[in-house]
């Protein structure tokens, strides 16, 4: 069994550093169901690199729904995360429902409709990373911490900032995240977005998003989070920085600024002595 946690702790560690690192900063005894829950989300956030048609992704998605409700038993014991995910969420009593509801989320990423408001957008990030953080929070306190709120938060600001990072890679692939209501709001052009123009437009757009996130970490640091749950918003850490480094006047969206991996390290590390540094 230790292996299929070994599996999910390479694969977080590989597709995933931040949450990796941030994991290590969990009691020991904690880790493991960590490593499985973050590889699961490694597994589904990733669909659309690992199946870009629409068909094999939905098949994807729909054998991870069935594998959490219990219907694909035979091939999840062959599956090291699938196997990792079923014993951490019968140790720590993690709502299956809540995990299918993030699977169903997650389809939104393997079609090419536009994101179409911020509340839509609010809505994927609460289900999606959201869910996540709420898990690893019940991970590491107990099934009586609850930090929905929290864990929203997280979710919003992590999903805003992937939103930024990974333009690039989305308007390559004709997607698009960001609302069209906030990019209708300052005039902004989806084919603009597409076409990887830089426009003033787009640019305020962003910036709002940016604004968005910031506040959304600020929320998190004066929340007050026990010790016991911190090491689940680690990950976190690096992000305020880099989101401010997005406001010089040269920036181009369509090459986001790069952290150094031992400067992302120093801001976890940072963090885990004082979780208002987050928002800070």
């Amino acid at each position: 069994m230790q292996g299929h946690f070994e599996h999910c702790a390479a694969l977080v560690r590989d597709v995933d550093h931040d949450r990796y690192l941030a994991a290590l900063f969990a009691p020991a005894g904690r880790r493991n169901a960590l490593f499985a829950l973050y590889g699961f989300n490694a597994e589904i956030s990733r669909i659309r690199e690992l199946a870009r048609e629409p068909m094999p992704g939905e098949i994807r998605l729909q054998w991870w729904r069935e594998v959490l409700l219990g219907e694909r038993a035979g091939e999840a014991a062959a599956h090291p995360v699938a196997i990792a995910l079923q014993e951490t969420i019968s140790r720590y009593n993690l709502a299956r429902e809540r995990l299918v509801e993030l699977i169903e989320a997650h389809r939104f990423d393997i079609y090419d409709e536009p994101m179409a408001s911020l509340a839509d957008l609010q809505a994927y990030a609460v289900a999606t990373r959201g869910t996540i953080y709420e898990c690893a929070a019940r991970i590491l306190a107990g099934p009586h911490m609850t930090l929905s709120d929290t864990a929203g938060e997280a979710g919003q600001a992590e999903t805003i900032a992937d939103v930024i990072e990974r333009l690039p890679r989305h308007a390559a692939h004709h997607q698009l995240y960001i609302p069209l209501e906030i990019l209708q709001h300052y005039g902004a052009d989806p084919a603009d977005v597409y076409a990887m123009h830089v426009t003033p437009e787009l640019r305020a757009a962003l910036a709002e998003l940016r604004l968005r996130a910031r506040r959304h970490l600020s929320q998190i640091a004066d929340a007050g989070i026990p010790e016991v749950a911190r090491p689940a918003l680690l990950s976190l850490a690096p992000l305020r920085q880099w989101l401010l480094a997005m406001e010089r006047g040269n920036y181009d969206p369509f090459q986001p600024p790069d952290v150094p991996t031992w400067r992302r390290q120093w801001r976890i590390w940072r963090a885990a002595k004082s979780l208002r540094r987050i928002g800070d």
